[in-house]
């Protein structure tokens, strides 16, 4: 029989041994950290912000070409002359004459109502409409440069509250302030924008009246002669200021009523229209958000705009159903010319 001693000392012993073979938790390996980017970004193409496509009124024999592709042209040049196949009696062209007079009228009224109704900021005043584009660009321009170091703030901390828009409490924070004067500023840029297209729009319609009031007195009072050039002639003007792009007219050629012939463009502004922008995205764009856009054929050069606008209608691209955004271009480069492919990143 063997001692109690004897076996107290074996039961220590066996429970030393077990502690002494006790296995370490390994440590866990850390998860590496996903950050998630919030920029969107999209592809589109590069256009003037405004052109027209001229047609002829008329059929016939092209017999006089005044321009040519990269010309400047005023309201109201004239662009070419076509000698008519479409004879038309005195009696008809007259009463052509009497109605293009009225709708040139009523067009020239609805222009000249809407330029005075337009609500014009007295920071505008003493300015002509693009001398005020001009200087809401440069304002704009100022501001982005003083809001650049918090542009990677997140927006809602940046929006104003209630009470500090009525100045109850002081704006904390500089970034809200110049966050808030960018604002600002891109809507004055915006409303200049649109001050000059009513005033171009106005200007279009005198340019109209004028040349109605011209074809029209002309029949009535004109020798046999003078009717006879005004019946048999057709001329085509230019319906607005611009920069020819494009000009299909040849002298001896043929040209046939309604068809294009003439692209006149502003190119002086430049806009990016998307045409990949998915209704997952269009939701988190909103006017006037800031974005960089960067040109295939411009590769080391990087381009500054905002959202002009977000079409309500959309299309399809492979599958996909996208909306058209329009960029308002506040950077822009000699080299840039018409459909060039851009990629828009959108902050």
């Amino acid at each position: 029989m063997k001692s109690p001693k004897i076996i107290i000392t074996l039961i220590l012993a066996l429970a030393l041994a077990a502690c002494g073979t006790t296995t370490a938790t390994p440590e866990a390996t850390p998860m590496p950290i996903v950050e998630a980017y919030d920029t969107i970004i999209a592809e589109g193409k590069l256009e003037p912000v405004y052109f027209i496509e001229v047609s002829l009124n008329a059929s016939g024999l092209v017999s006089e070409v005044n321009v040519a592709e990269g010309d400047t042209l005023a309201t109201g040049d004239v662009i070419a002359a076509v000698q008519s196949e479409e004879a038309q009696t005195l009696e008809d062209a007259r009463a052509k004459a009497s109605l293009e007079l009225t709708e040139a009228y009523q067009e020239y009224q609805v222009a000249q109502s809407k330029l005075d109704d337009y609500y014009v900021p007295s920071q505008f005043n003493g300015m002509t409409p693009p001398e005020a584009v001009a200087a809401m660009l440069e304002k704009l321009n100022v501001e982005r440069t003083n809001f650049e170091p918090y542009r990677h703030l997140d927006a809602k901390k940046l929006k104003l509250t209630d009470e500090e828009e009525k100045g109850d409490k002081p704006v904390q924070g500089i970034a809200k302030v110049r966050k808030k004067a960018l604002d600002n500023a891109w809507n004055l840029y915006r409303t200049a924008i649109r001050w000059l297209e009513l005033e171009t729009n106005f200007q279009n319609a005198q340019v109209r009246l004028a040349n109605a009031q011209n074809d029209f007195d002309a029949l009535q009072d004109a020798s046999y002669s003078g009717l006879q050039a005004v019946l048999a002639n057709a001329e085509l003007r230019a319906p607005h200021a611009g920069t020819i792009t494009n000009l299909d007219l040849q002298v001896g050629e043929y040209a046939a009523t309604g068809t294009p012939v003439v692209t006149i463009a502003d190119t002086s502004k430049w806009v990016v229209k998307t045409s990949d922008l998915t209704e997952i995205d269009v939701v988190n764009i909103e006017e006037g958000q800031a974005v960089t856009v960067k040109l295939d054929a411009l590769a080391s050069m990087e381009f500054k705009g905002n959202v002009l606008s977000i079409s309500q209608d959309f299309s399809e691209n492979q599958g996909d159903v996208v909306y058209e955004v329009a960029i308002l271009l506040t950077d822009i480069d000699p080299s840039m010319r018409w459909g060039m492919t851009a990629v828009v990143t959108f902050e």
